[in-house]
Formats: structure tokens, C-alpha cells, sequence
């Protein structure tokens, strides 16, 4: 019996191979950090646009307006009389002007008055003029 040593194929190219996956990863790494270095350029310029009256909504979901800002704290005013004191960091987003003004306004349009309730008369009507709705069961497995 005789051994030969034959040679193992190559793919030809072999360090390139070996370097791109590596590229690809610095890459990606290299984009991600520059896609968080805005965000926090973003979340520094508006903190340091802060000014009292300003309507904001923090990052806990908390809206208030801005009555004082300190060094590293923001006192809001998230109702009349009531002032919270937050970590400045924790201004998720100010609300621009009109969209605060299209709220207020909004809300009062949507006001329920009484003549707009509508109740549809579901029951009979009683000697004395009321109406009495009529009991309404859930359906049954039974019912189609």
C-alpha cells in the first residue's frame, strides 16, 4: 500500500475571506455609534433650549410645563398648583406651540353638551312618562 500526499484545495483569495466578515462588523459598529452620537447631540440641544413655559413631555410619559430650570434639574408644572422636579435628562420632547394651541382647542370643541347626547329609547315608556330600558343578557353558546 502506497500514501500519497495530495494537496488540499484552496478557495483561492483566502485572507480576504477572513477580512471582510471583520469589515462588515467594524462597519456596522462604527454606524451605530454615530446614529447614537446624534441622538444625544438632538436630546442636548433641546434641554439647552428649555425656557420657562415651555410645554414638554418627559420620557415617562409625564407632560408638564417648564416653570424653572436649574443645572441639572427641570421643575414642571404638570397641574395648577402641582410642581415636580425632574432630572433634566429625562425631557423626552418639547411640544412646539401650535400643536399645544391645537389641543386646548380641540378639547373644547369636543365638550359633550346635552343637547348632543343621544340616547336611543331602548324600552317602554311607564304610565308616569319614564322610560325603562329593557335587561339585555349576554348571548349563550346556544344562541346563533
Amino acid at each position: 500500500m502506497q500514501l500519497l500526499a495530495v494537496p488540499m484545495a484552496s478557495s483561492g483569495g483566502g485572507g480576504l475571506t477572513l477580512l471582510l466578515p471583520l469589515i462588515l462588523i467594524v462597519g456596522m459598529i462604527w454606524f451605530m455609534s454615530r446614529t447614537q452620537k446624534k441622538q444625544r447631540q438632538r436630546q442636548a440641544d433641546t434641554v439647552a433650549k428649555l425656557s420657562p413655559g415651555t410645554k414638554v413631555i418627559t420620557t415617562s410619559g409625564l407632560v408638564g410645563i417648564v416653570e424653572e430650570t436649574d443645572d441639572d434639574y427641570v421643575t414642571l408644572e404638570i397641574s395648577e398648583g402641582v410642581l415636580v422636579q425632574v432630572v433634566k435628562a429625562a425631557v423626552g420632547r418639547v411640544i412646539p406651540e401650535e400643536d399645544a394651541a391645537d389641543d386646548d382647542t380641540a378639547a373644547a370643541d369636543e365638550a359633550i353638551t346635552p343637547e348632543k347626547v343621544d340616547v336611543p329609547d331602548a324600552g317602554g315608556e311607564k304610565a308616569d312618562g319614564r322610560v325603562q330600558d329593557t335587561p339585555k343578557l349576554p348571548p349563550t353558546h346556544t344562541e346563533n
